[in-house]
C-alpha cells in the first residue's frame, strides 16, 4: 500500500489532499475546526474510471449548506506525511498506510492499524443476473477501558463495547432486548477514554457492520458494502464538543411546536372519527391532559396514501377543527408505498413523472405493503422529493399540523418480481435512479421526511410543522423526530427504552421517544403507570398501541392507577417550560432533551455507565422505578449535593453526590432530585398546552456555595421561532444572595413577579423570620427583566430583600 504521490487541490467542499499509490487512494480534508475527513479508497485503480482522480460524493447526511473546507498545511518527514487543519492533524504512513489523527496538543484522537478492499466481484444472485457487492473495512485501534457510544438506535447497554452491530433499516414487529439490526441507522459513535471524548462517524449509507472490539477486542472493526469508507474523526474534549461538531457537519433539529410536547394518544385501531371523539372525551372527563390523538392506516381509503376514508371520516377537515376547539391536534400516519390502482391520482402522477423505484431490469419494481399491490416513490431523487412534498397540500387544506411517517425502512411484506432481499424490504440491486437499494435503503426514510417538512413550509408557512419517523440515516435530525419503533408491553421494554433514547441522543437525534405502554402485547396497570412516569422526560410522549391488544388508555385500569398516570402527566405539564427550554437548546446545541449521565461526567465510570436513569438539562435527574413489584430503587448521584423533589415536591435533606443512594418510590412517587446550583422553570398543570408564554412561572431552585442558574424559553409555542431566553441567576456571598433575571441591557419585557423555591437554604430566614430552604418555603419576588439586581441578606435574623 505505498503511496508514492500526493497533490493538494480543490475538491467538492474546499481544499483537500489526494494521496495515491498503485492501486489505493485516500483523500484528506478539513470541513470544519476540530474534524477531519479521511475519504478511503481502497483497490481505486479497479473501482474508479477516473483513476488516481476520484469522484465527488453526494452524502446524504452532511447538511447542503456546509460551508467551504478550511485550508490545511501539508509537510512531509521521511515517510510520513502531515496533513494539518485547524485543531487536527493526519499523520500517514505512506509505506504501510496506517494513519492516526491527532488532537490540539498532539494526542492521538484515533488510530487507523489497516484498511483494505476488494475489486468489483461478480457473483450469483437468484436467477441468472450478477450482481456486483464491494466490500471495504477499516480497522481502528480500539484501547483498553475505552467506551463507544451511540451508533444509532440500538438495543443493550449504553457502551456498545463488546456488540457486533449491523447498519440496515429493519422493520421488527415486534423487535426484542436483543434484536439487531433496528429502524435508525447512524454510524456515528462517541469515544471515551479518561474523561476526554472525540467522536468517529463514517457517511456511508451502504449496508454496513461494526465489530467493537467484540471479535478482536483491542479493534475497532468498520466494513462496509460500498467502494469507498468516508471516515469523520471529530475532538472533543468533551462529549458535548462532540455532538455539536457532529451537528455543525449534519445539521442540528427544528425546534417542535410546544403542543407536541403534550400527552398523546394512539392506537392502531382508532377507525372513526366517533372513535378518536370517544377518546377525546375519554381524557377530558377524568381530567387527563391531553395534546394530540393519532390516526393509523384504518382513516385511508384502502390503504391510499393521501386519502381518506369518507364512511370512517366524513368531513377530516370539520373534525380537525373539532378537535383544535378542545385542544387537541390530529396526527395522522403516512406510509411511502403507493397502491398499484389504474384512475387513483397519487399512482398515475408517480407513473407520469418517473418517481418510482425500479428493478434491476428496468421495470416499476411492486411490492406489498399495506396496499396490494404497492409500488415505491424514489426519494433519493430531488424531483420525487418536490412531488411529494406537493402532496402535503391535501393534510394543510384539512389544517393538520403534524404527521408520523412509518413503513419507511422502506418495508414491504413480499415482491411480484422476487428478489433477493434483507428483511421485509426492498431488494439489494433495486434501482433508485443510478444507485442500487443497497447503497440507499438506509438513507430512504430521510428523503420521505425531508419532503414532509418541505411540503409543510409551502402549504402551510405559518406553523411549525410535526414530523415523527420510524426510519433514519445520519442527518435524519434536521427532518424529524425519531420513535424506537414497535416495542412491546413488558418490563423489559420499559428499562430497554431508557439506554435506546440516550443512545440515540448521542448519535445527534436530541428528540426521540418510545411508545408508552408498548406496542405489541398487554400492558398491565402497573407496567402502564411507571411507564408513564419514565416518560416524564422523553422529547415526546405518546400512549401506543396495536391492533388486538388489550386497550390501554389510562383510565382502563381502575381509578386507583388512572390517578398515578393523571399525577404523572400533570408533573410533565409542570415541566414544560423546562423541557420547552431544553428544546430550543437542542435546536442550537445539539444537546438531546434527555440525557445519559455520561454526557457530563464523562470522567465517572458509574456515571458513564449508568443508563437506568437520566437528566433533563444537568442538574435534574430522574430515577424511575422499571422493575414490577419494586418500591424503592437504587439511584446513582454523581459529584455534588441533590436535593431529593420528589414528584417536584422538596423531599428530604441534601444528600452528597459520588454516591448510590436508596430511593423509596411507593407506585405514586417518582424519585427527582436537584443538583445543587441548578434552577428549574415550572408551570402549573393544564388541560392542554396553549402558547409558551408561561403565565404561571415558578423556580425550583437548589442554591448552592456560588449561587444557582436556570434558564426559560419562551414564545408563542408554533410558528416561526423567535422568543426571548430569560437567564435566572443567583450569586451567594457569605450572606448575600444577589438574584437577577435576563442579562445586563437587556431590552426586553418588564419585570414580572416569580416565586422561587429554595432549597440549601436551611438555617436563612426571610423577612417575616420564616426559614428558607424548608419543604413548602416559596420566596415571591417581583425581578427586573434588565438585569438589575435583588439581594437577599441570609441572616438568621431574618432576610431582606
Amino acid at each position: 500500500m505505498r503511496f508514492s504521490s500526493f497533490a493538494v487541490e480543490s475538491g467538492g467542499l474546499g481544499p483537500e489532499v489526494r494521496v495515491w499509490g498503485e492501486s489505493d487512494a485516500l483523500v484528506v480534508s478539513a470541513p470544519l475546526p476540530g474534524v477531519l475527513r479521511v475519504r478511503l479508497f481502497p483497490e481505486a485503480r479497479a473501482n474508479s474510471l477516473g483513476f488516481p482522480r476520484l469522484g465527488v460524493k453526494r452524502s446524504f447526511a452532511l447538511r447542503p449548506d456546509l460551508p467551504a473546507g478550511l485550508d490545511l498545511t501539508v509537510t512531509e518527514e521521511g515517510a510520513d506525511l502531515r496533513v494539518q487543519g485547524d485543531g487536527v492533524t493526519l499523520r500517514l504512513d505512506r509505506v504501510t498506510g496506517a494513519w492516526e489523527v491527532l488532537g490540539a496538543a498532539g494526542e492521538v484522537l484515533e488510530r487507523a492499524l489497516a484498511w483494505s478492499g476488494e475489486a468489483p466481484t461478480q457473483r450469483p444472485a437468484l436467477d441468472a443476473e450478477r450482481f456486483n457487492l464491494r466490500r471495504t473495512r477499516l480497522n481502528l485501534d480500539a484501547p483498553d477501558g475505552a467506551l463507544y457510544l451511540g451508533f444509532g438506535e440500538r438495543v443493550g447497554p449504553l457502551d456498545k463495547r463488546g456488540m457486533h452491530l449491523t447498519f440496515w433499516n429493519t422493520d421488527c414487529f415486534p423487535h426484542h432486548t436483543e434484536t439487531d439490526p433496528l429502524y435508525v441507522s447512524v454510524p456515528f459513535t462517541t469515544v471515551l477514554r479518561g474523561g476526554r471524548a472525540h467522536g468517529v462517524f463514517v457517511d456511508e449509507s451502504w449496508r454496513m457492520e461494526v465489530d467493537v472490539a467484540r471479535a478482536h477486542p483491542h479493534e475497532l472493526r468498520w466494513a462496509s458494502s460500498g467502494p469507498e469508507l468516508d471516515v469523520f474523526v471529530l475532538a472533543g474534549p468533551g462529549p458535548a464538543d462532540v455532538l455539536r461538531r457532529y451537528a455543525d457537519l449534519t445539521g442540528y433539529a427544528p425546534m417542535p411546536p410546544l403542543w407536541a410536547l403534550g400527552s398523546a394518544q394512539s392506537r392502531w385501531g382508532y377507525r372513526t372519527a366517533d372513535d378518536l371523539r370517544a377518546v377525546i372525551q375519554g381524557y377530558r372527563d377524568r381530567n387527563l391532559p391531553l395534546d394530540s390523538v393519532y390516526v393509523d392506516i384504518d382513516y385511508m381509503d384502502a390503504y391510499k396514501v393521501w386519502t381518506v376514508s369518507g364512511a370512517n371520516f366524513p368531513d377530516l377537515r370539520a373534525f380537525v377543527k373539532e378537535a383544535g376547539a378542545q385542544g387537541v391536534k390530529l396526527v395522522p400516519i403516512v406510509d411511502p408505498g403507493v397502491k398499484l390502482e389504474a384512475g387513483y391520482d397519487v399512482y398515475e402522477e408517480a407513473t407520469r413523472g418517473d418517481h418510482l423505484v425500479r428493478t434491476a431490469r428496468g421495470d416499476v419494481l411492486v411490492g406489498e405493503v399495506w396496499p396490494d399491490p404497492a409500488v415505491f416513490p424514489d426519494f433519493t431523487r430531488p424531483e420525487v422529493v418536490a412531488w411529494w412534498a406537493d402532496r402535503h397540500r391535501f393534510f394543510a387544506d384539512a389544517g393538520i399540523q403534524g404527521q408520523w411517517n412509518d413503513m419507511n425502512e422502506p418495508a414491504c411484506f413480499s415482491l411480484r418480481q422476487p428478489r433477493e432481499t434483507e428483511g421485509k424490504t426492498l431488494p439489494y440491486d433495486a434501482r433508485h435512479g443510478t444507485r442500487t437499494h443497497l447503497e440507499v435503503h438506509n438513507a430512504y426514510a430521510n428523503g420521505m421526511s425531508e419532503a414532509s417538512r418541505l411540503g409543510y413550509a409551502k402549504f402551510s408557512p405559518q406553523i411549525r410543522p410535526w414530523v415523527l419517523t420510524r426510519a433514519g440515516y445520519a442527518g435524519i435530525q434536521r427532518h424529524a423526530t425519531v420513535w424506537t419503533g414497535d416495542n412491546t408491553a413488558t418490563w423489559s421494554h420499559l428499562a430497554l427504552s431508557l439506554p435506546m433514547i440516550q443512545g440515540l441522543g448521542l448519535s445527534g437525534i436530541p428528540f426521540a421517544a418510545a411508545d408508552v405502554g408498548g406496542f405489541a402485547g398487554d400492558t398491565t396497570g402497573e407496567l402502564l403507570a411507571r411507564w408513564y412516569q419514565a416518560a416524564v422526560g422523553y422529547a415526546f410522549l405518546r400512549n401506543h398501541a396495536a391492533l388486538g391488544t388489550a386497550d390501554q388508555e389510562p383510565w382502563r385500569f381502575g381509578e386507583a392507577v388512572t390517578d398515578v398516570i393523571r399525577a404523572a402527566l400533570e408533573l410533565r405539564y409542570r415541566l414544560l417550560p423546562h423541557l420547552y427550554t431544553l428544546s430550543q437548546g437542542a435546536t442550537r446545541t445539539a444537546l438531546p432533551v434527555m440525557r445519559p449521565l455520561a454526557l457530563h461526567w464523562p470522567a465517572d465510570e458509574d456515571a458513564a455507565r449508568e443508563d437506568t436513569q437520566y437528566l433533563l438539562g444537568e442538574g435534574l435527574m430522574v430515577a424511575p422505578v422499571l422493575r414490577a413489584g419494586h418500591r424503592r430503587r437504587l439511584v446513582y448521584l454523581p459529584a455534588g449535593d441533590w436535593a431529593p423533589v420528589f414528584n417536584l415536591s422538596p423531599s428530604g435533606p441534601v444528600v452528597a453526590g459520588g454516591q448510590h443512594v436508596v430511593a423509596d418510590a411507593p407506585l405514586d412517587t417518582l424519585p427527582l432530585y436537584l443538583r445543587a446550583g441548578t434552577a428549574v422553570p415550572v408551570t402549573e398543570a393544564a388541560p392542554h398546552t396553549t402558547s409558551a408564554r408561561w403565565a404561571a412561572l415558578s423556580w425550583l431552585v437548589h442554591v448552592g456555595p456560588q449561587g444557582f442558574t436556570g434558564e426559560v424559553f419562551e414564545d408563542d409555542g408554533d410558528g416561526p421561532v423567535g422568543g426571548r431566553l430569560t437567564r435566572l441567576t443567583g450569586e451567594r456571598d457569605g450572606t448575600r444572595l444577589t438574584i437577577r433575571q435576563g442579562a445586563p441591557g437587556d431590552a426586553g419585557e418588564a419585570g414580572r413577579e416569580v416565586t422561587l423555591h429554595l432549597l440549601g437554604l436551611e438555617g436563612a430566614r426571610d423577612a417575616q423570620g420564616a426559614e428558607l430552604g424548608r419543604a413548602g418555603s416559596a420566596l415571591r419576588l417581583t425581578l427586573p427583566a434588565d438585569g438589575q439586581p435583588v439581594t437577599l441578606h441570609l441572616g438568621g435574623a431574618g432576610t431582606t430583600p
